[in-house]
């Protein structure tokens, strides 16, 4: 399938910070979904973990966190979804990011898609919505009771 990532970290401004590639696609098993990507995002996150992370030799990092996605297959112990749902997710570090065709996410961190967003402004929501919510409740405490 195709992808866009990389084989070694360098600055962005280096032909070869970021390539297109062909990498296997993804097969689920257990909780896992594989889904088909229908739009990516560009978070802080995404540049910071290019800057530290170099794959092993000979191998490829597959950037990305946030994505609009329709599930195509489902592993064994998956239940939440089905084929052709629309979810959307924010990633995981360990695994292979949303730049790519298809992608494997854990159902136990996607959520359904919002009918109301288009794939891009879908794409646009899972971390930073995460962020907002851990600085409301977590952080400043909005929910505090001030009797």
């Amino acid at each position: 399938m195709k992808a866009v990532g990389y084989y070694k970290s360098l600055p962005i401004n280096k032909p070869d910070s970021l390539v297109d590639m062909e990498v296997p696609e993804p097969q689920s098993s257990g909780n896992d979904l594989l889904v088909q990507v229908k739009a990516i995002s560009v978070n802080p996150v995404d540049t910071k973990l290019r800057k530290r992370i170099t794959p092993p030799e000979s191998q490829s990092n597959v950037p990305g966190f946030d994505a609009p996605e329709v599930v195509v297959k489902t592993g064994s112990q998956a239940s939440l979804f089905k084929p052709g749902d629309p979810v959307c997710l924010a990633g995981q570090s360990n695994w292979p990011g949303s730049n790519a065709e298809f992608q494997l996410v854990d159902e136990r961190i996607a959520g359904r898609k919002p009918d109301s967003l288009t794939h891009s402004q879908a794409a646009a929501l899972p971390l930073t919505a995460a962020t907002a919510y851990e600085l409301l409740f977590d952080r400043i405490d909005i929910l505090r009771d001030s009797r």
